[in-house]
């Protein structure tokens, strides 16, 4: 199976274009609550026009900077913003990126069309990620306050976090206001043309729709929407997805199986290490309460499927093979598709990227990593996606030596990374070296 994303790689996406991804057409990544689009999640996010918008709700998606992009990969060259893919594909060793992951789900047929397009022209999408809000109870350590109302709160308590030098954008020094322009009680233009958008294309084209947050399940526009699909049975054929972090009592779980009785749902959420480990990293989390509220959505028989998105970082690879066991001891249990997951290597904050670690420690998660994966890889319960993301890993903590870093500078990482977790476990009431003993010594040195 591993070869077929090979294979396609090599005998489609390659043929279009040696820089084509699907995504850049019909896939988006959209903050409503900012304004803020992109293709996925991957190249950075960019502003639409507040005004135009609600002329023409498809520039929610159809941005100047991504037409410009597509016209990039119809000639075959790189558009920067997706960096992350090319870093992939040029570790060598058959290494397959993102983008063909992301366009592999569309048609041969839609590939070649999409091609073919003016770049200029408007397109509908087939898969959409999109959040409301940043409302969210979680402070997870690679987050942010544009996207957790929780994050925010402890800017204003504490200030910024300081004396944060590789960090370009200002991930942690400020509360980003701009990732929520309107409050709750104001009318969002760009709320407005993705409901308008929605009635009148979205509905028909969009094979699976994707709610993210924040924590979705805090926002009412969530609940607005499962009640169209509940109210508008057989209108459309799209795929209703929900992200969550699964913060809640089994109540809140038990309301959203309800509400979305007779509608195909799929459910993400996300961990990639265990115990104090996962909730060191992901601020809010109950390691005890996610394993039950796992277990009880898998035993409700109710969700078309169930994935766990992995974060992998510069903490989680301690416990990341005892993840990876949790995952096949319930894919045992309840079919090798609930759950499924994916391992997306992080790329900012660049000092929390598992390149910041020592060689040797980082070899030796890599080794620990390899004899999971030999013992594992014939497995029936295993996707070959799962298979592949493992071999990606692994690879990349092997090959690459240098995070995403707008200006690579490892004392300047490792100087972040100190200073970071210092103040963190001020501000959060942990403690960084009793949590995560292996990284102790080589942490007390920074």
């Amino acid at each position: 199976m591993s070869n077929t994303y090979k294979e396609f790689k090599e005998q489609v996406l390659d043929t279009l274009s040696p820089s084509f991804c699907g995504a850049k057409w019909y896939n988006a990544t959209i903050w409503l609550g900012s304004g803020m689009t992109t293709s996925c999640h991957h190249p950075p996010a960019h502003l639409v026009d507040s005004d135009k918008v609600t002329a023409n709700p498809k520039l929610l998606h159809n941005t100047f900077e991504k037409k410009r992009d597509r016209e990039m990969m119809q000639k075959g060259q790189r558009p920067p913003g997706c960096e992350y893919c090319w870093k992939i594909e040029d570790m060598g060793k058959d290494s397959i990126s993102d983008r063909v992951y992301k366009s592999v789900i569309y048609g041969e047929e839609d590939l070649i069309h999409a091609v073919n397009l003016p770049a200029d022209e408007d397109v509908d999408l087939k898969t959409l990620e999109i959040a409301f809000d940043r409302t969210c109870q979680f402070a997870c350590s690679y987050c942010n306050p544009a996207f957790s109302t929780t994050w925010v709160k402890d800017l204003r308590n504490n200030g910024s976090y300081e004396n944060l030098i590789s960090d370009g954008r200002g991930h942690f020094t400020h509360k980003h206001d701009s990732a929520q322009r309107y409050k709750i009680s104001e009318t969002n233009p760009y709320v407005e043309a993705f409901f308008a958008w929605w009635e009148t294309d979205l509905h028909r084209t969009l094979q699976e729709l994707r709610i993210t947050g924040g924590e979705p399940l805090m926002s009412g526009h969530t609940w607005k929407l499962i009640d169209w699909f509940k109210n508008n049975p057989g209108r459309s054929k799209t795929t209703l997805a929900i992200n969550s972090n699964l913060g809640f009592g089994q109540e809140k779980l038990e309301q959203l199986l309800e509400a979305c009785d007779g509608i195909e749902l799929e459910l993400y959420t996300s961990n990639e290490s265990v115990g104090a480990h996962a909730e060191y990293i992901r601020d809010g989390l109950d390691w005890k309460q996610w394993c039950n509220n796992m277990e009880f959505l898998m035993q409700s028989g109710k969700l078309r499927g169930l994935h766990v998105m992995n974060t992998i970082n510069a903490l989680c690879l301690e416990s990341l093979p005892e993840f990876l066991d949790k995952m096949l001891e319930w894919k045992s249990k309840y079919t090798r598709d609930f759950p499924n997951f994916t391992l997306n290597i992080l790329r900012f904050p660049s000092f929390q990227s598992p390149l910041v670690l020592p060689d040797d420690i980082r070899s030796m998660h890599k080794e620990r990593l390899e004899n999971w994966l030999i013992e594992h890889k014939h497995s029936d319960l295993l996707h070959a996606h799962e298979i592949d993301h493992l071999k990606r890993l692994i690879d990349y903590l092997d090959v690459v030596k240098t995070p995403h870093s707008e200006a690579f500078d490892m004392p300047a990482l490792h100087n972040d990374f100190k200073q970071f977790y210092e103040q963190y476990d001020l501000r959060r009431n942990k403690s960084f070296e009793s949590t995560f003993p292996l990284l102790a010594g080589w942490y007390e040195e920074l």
